[in-house]
Formats: C-alpha cells, sequence, structure tokens
C-alpha cells in the first residue's frame, strides 16, 4: 500500500472516531448507494406520471429506476432522500420558484 493510500484511510478513520465521540461534525452527507424511488414515489401516493411531473423527472426515468434499468446518479439521489422526507415541502418550494418565474 502506498504511502498516500495508508495517510487517507488513516485520516478517514481519525475522522470517523472524532464523530464518533461527538468531536467533530460528519464532513459530509451520506446518501446510500441504493434509493428505492418506487417506495418514495408510493409514500408520496403518486402515480410514476404525476411524481415525475411534480418533480422535475421524466416518466421514463421513473419507470427505469423502478425496474433497475438505471439508477439515479449524484445529486438526484439527495434530492430523492429529500423529497422522501419532506414531499410537500419540496413540492411548495417548486411551486414558488415556478410562480416567481412566471
Amino acid at each position: 500500500m502506498s504511502k498516500k493510500a495508508f495517510d487517507k484511510i488513516a485520516a478517514g478513520l481519525t475522522e470517523a472516531i472524532e464523530i464518533a465521540r461527538g468531536e467533530t461534525k460528519p464532513a459530509r452527507m451520506y446518501i446510500p448507494p441504493e434509493i428505492d424511488v418506487r417506495a418514495i414515489r408510493r409514500k408520496a401516493k403518486m402515480t410514476q406520471d404525476d411524481f415525475a411531473a411534480c418533480f422535475g423527472f421524466t416518466a421514463t426515468q421513473i419507470k427505469d429506476w423502478e425496474q433497475g434499468r438505471t439508477r439515479p446518479l449524484g445529486g438526484v439521489r439527495a434530492y430523492l432522500l429529500l423529497i422522501d422526507q419532506a414531499p410537500d415541502a419540496v413540492r411548495r418550494m417548486l411551486s414558488e420558484v415556478r410562480r416567481k418565474a412566471a
């Protein structure tokens, strides 16, 4: 193992210990690698088409994610987590942005 790789691992472990002890806050938000889009959509009580239209996706994206053909990447996963936790708040924010843009 290279010194650089070792130093990165050691720094990560040190940070993890500090976080566990409450000495520091995590630097990054944890976003799971897999997001259950179907469960999020069903929790919001929306059809695929309605969910896509409301939150700025395409119906094809929703279908592909739910059927496992593709998966949401990057910031889209974080956005889906926000929708999961507070769908009404996200809807209100999007409505406000649309209203201001009109």
